[in-house]
């Protein structure tokens, strides 16, 4: 595979949550790590599949996974797929204290909307104390609006509704927050 063809596979994989909640922007000029115990390129559909144990980092993010899939269609607009159980991301708040992070069984990322999905028991922490957790949420960095609901969202396997839960702590005159919530764990 011709190098800037890797690295643009390699660029849609941090771009999976580099949008995200106000992230750590100067983690896009960062270079790409990437380890896996398998790797599949098809340069004519545009898609590289990095299986097993992977994980991916850049700056301060980083995303642990069982599977991530990333593609580019015809007029380079990335996409990206990360599975596991759960997929977990951690990445740095852009100019703030504390972290963002979350994990679902599965979690997508549409460069040409910028926005990323998480599907299936899917949780949000917005360290230091704020967190939402549903089946689906969505998040528009664009706009810097998510939706949370309790169905399991388009396209997703049936799983059962359930109900959408949030812990928004209440915020000093400094922006000081009481306690904080438990934190995901990214999968070891």
């Amino acid at each position: 595979m011709r190098a800037s063809k890797q690295i643009a596979c390699l660029i849609i994989c941090a771009g999976l949550m580099a949008g995200s909640a106000q992230a750590e922007r100067a983690d896009r000029t960062k270079p790409i790590n990437l380890e896996s115990d398998r790797m599949q390129v098809d340069d004519v559909k545009r898609t590289s599949v990095f299986e097993g144990n992977v994980l991916m980092t850049q700056g301060t993010l980083s995303i642990r996974a069982d599977k991530i899939t990333v593609r580019q269609d015809k007029d380079g607009h990335q996409y990206g797929s990360a599975s596991g159980n759960p997929a977990v991301f951690r990445q740095k708040r852009d100019g703030a204290e504390g972290h963002i992070l979350g994990q679902a069984q599965r979690i997508e990322y549409d460069g040409k909307l910028d926005r990323v999905e998480l599907f299936n028991n899917a949780r949000l922490l917005r360290e230091p104390a704020d967190e939402v957790r549903g089946n689906y949420i969505s998040y528009d960095s664009r706009t810097e609006y998510f939706t949370v609901t309790g169905d399991p969202g388009p396209g997703a396997s049936a799983s059962p509704p359930g109900r959408v839960r949030a812990v928004i702590q209440p915020r000093t005159a400094t922006g000081e927050t009481g306690e904080v919530p438990a934190t995901v764990t990214p999968k070891q």
